[in-house]
C-alpha cells in the first residue's frame, strides 16, 4: 500500500528531529509551514515556510527526501532569505548557486552517510567547504572571469518576495531572526542530549549576534517549567511508546541546578567574582528549586547546596580548590552522589589538558572566558566577556 506524500513528509521530518546529527535543526523544521504543492517544480522557502513540489517528491528515496528538506531548513537556519536581498536583486543566479553550495556542505559533511543523500542536481564542490556565502560567490565570478564555466543550477527556488519576505518591517524582520535563533539553541540542547555536532557555519553565525548573556539566558529559560510551551528536556512519553520522539509541555518551575565553578591555579579573583555574580543573575532568572554549587579543579573539594532562598549568595560562597584542572570530576560526583539535576552550568576558563569526555545525558553549558577550543562534545558553549567586571 503506498503512502501519501504527506505522510513521508511527516516521516522524514521525524527522522531528521530523532538523528544527532540533525537534531541541532528540530526547532527549525517545526517553524512555519511544511507543504506538498502541486505548483512547484522542486521546492522553496521564503525564509520561514517550506514548500515541496509533489512530482519531485515522488522521483526520490527516502533518503533524498531528507536532503531536500535538510537543505530547506539549512536556508532557514542560516539566514540566507533574510542576510542576502540585495545581492539577490543584483545576481540572483550567482546567489542561488553560493547559498546552495553552502548548505550542501553541511549535508555532505554528515558523519551517517545514510541519513541523507542530495538529490540528482545538488550543487556540491569539496572546494567550497566550510566557506561562507560571500566567499563561494566571489569564487565562482572569478572563475567566471577566468573564462570558466561554474555550475549556477539550484536545486530550489529561494522565494526573497515570499510571505516573510518583502513585507515584514525592520522589527519583524528582527523579530524573525531572533526566533531562528532561539530555534537553533533549543535544538542544540537536543543535540546535545544525542551527542551531536554543532557545525562551525551555524556557531559562527550565532557568535556575533549574541551576547553570552542572552545566551546564557535562554539557556536557563529553556529549562523552565511554567512557561507553557515545548521542552526538548523531556519527550513527550504519549509519542515515546510508537518511537516517535517530540517535545514535551510543562508548567513548572526550573528544579535543581549544578553550578561547577572552576577554582583551579589559572582562575584569578577576578574570574570567581564574575562567576558568583551571574550565578547570582541566574537565581534572579530562573528562580530554581535548589542550587547545587561545585567547587572543582581536578576533583570536587567541596559542595554548597542552597534552596528557595539565595539572598547573599556571593557573600555564603566558599571556594575550595586551586590545583589543576579537569572537568570530568563533575560528572563522576553527579554519578557518585546520584545527584538528579535538570540542567549543568560550569564556569571555567576553558584551559585543560585535553578535550574531556562528558558522560553526562544532563542538559550541559560551559561558560568559559577564554579557550573555548576543549569543551567536551555534546555541551553548549559560550564565552564570557570579562571586560565589565575589571
Amino acid at each position: 500500500m503506498s503512502i501519501t506524500q504527506e505522510t513521508r513528509l511527516k516521516k522524514a521530518h521525524i527522522t531528521l528531529m530523532r538523528h544527532p546529527e540533525t537534531a541541532l535543526y528540530s526547532g527549525i523544521m517545526m517553524m512555519g509551514k511544511n507543504e506538498v504543492v502541486d505548483n512547484i517544480p522542486t521546492a522553496c522557502t521564503d525564509g520561514f515556510n517550506k514548500k515541496y513540489g509533489r512530482k519531485f517528491m515522488e522521483s526520490l528515496s527516502d533518503e533524498e527526501l531528507r536532503g531536500l528538506i535538510l537543505h530547506e531548513n539549512l536556508h532557514i537556519a542560516l539566514k540566507h532569505i533574510q542576510r542576502f536581498k540585495k545581492e539577490f536583486n543584483d545576481d540572483p543566479q550567482f546567489v542561488n548557486a553560493s547559498a546552495d553550495y553552502v548548505v550542501n556542505d553541511i549535508i555532505m559533511s554528515l558523519e551517517d552517510k545514510s541519513v541523507c543523500h542530495l538529490p540528482q542536481g545538488g550543487l556540491y564542490n569539496a572546494k567550497y567547504h566550510n566557506w561562507s556565502v560571500r566567499e563561494v560567490m566571489n569564487d565562482l565570478k572569478q572563475e567566471q572571469e577566468k573564462g570558466n564555466q561554474p555550475n549556477l543550477g539550484s536545486l530550489d527556488e529561494h522565494d526573497f518576495d515570499g510571505d516573510e519576505g518583502e513585507g515584514l518591517s525592520p522589527q519583524e524582520q528582527k523579530a524573525l531572526s531572533d526566533k531562528i535563533d532561539r530555534a537553533l539553541r533549543e535544538g542544540s540542547i537536543l543535540a546535545g542530549r544525542l551527542k551531536g555536532k554543532v557545525p562551525r557555519g551555524i556557531t559562527q553565525m550565532l557568535e556575533p549576534k549574541l551576547s553570552w548573556k542572552d545566551i546564557l539566558r535562554d539557556f536557563i529559560t529553556s529549562q523552565m517549567r511554567g512557561t507553557d510551551e515545548y521542552t526538548w528536556r523531556k519527550y513527550n512519553k504519549r509519542l515515546v511508546a510508537n518511537d516517535i520522539y517530540m517535545p514535551s509541555m510543562e508548567d513548572e518551575r526550573v528544579g535543581e541546578l549544578v553550578v561547577g565553578i572552576d577554582t583551579s591555579g589559572s582562575i584569578s579573583d577576578t574570574y570567581l567574582s564574575a562567576f558568583l555574580t551571574e550565578l547570582v543573575s541566574i537565581c534572579d532568572i530562573a528562580n530554581p528549586e535548589k542550587i547545587r554549587l561545585l567547587w572543582w579543579d581536578t576533583e570536587v573539594h567541596g559542595e554548597q547546596v542552597f534552596e528557595n532562598d539565595y539572598n547573599g549568595l556571593f557573600s555564603k560562597a566558599k571556594p575550595q580548590g586551586g590545583g589543576g584542572t579537569d572537568p570530568t570530576c563533575i560528572p563522576k560526583y553527579i554519578a557518585k552522589n546520584n545527584i538528579n539535576a535538570q540542567a549543568v552550568i560550569v564556569f571555567t576558563d576553558g584551559y585543560f589538558f585535553e578535550i574531556p569526555t562528558w558522560d553526562l545525558s544532563t542538559p550541559t553549558l560551559f561558560v568559559t572566558t577564554e579557550n573555548e577550543n576543549y569543551i567536551p562534545t555534546g555541551c553548549q558553549v559560550i564565552k564570557q566577556n570579562l571586560e565589565e567586571y575589571a
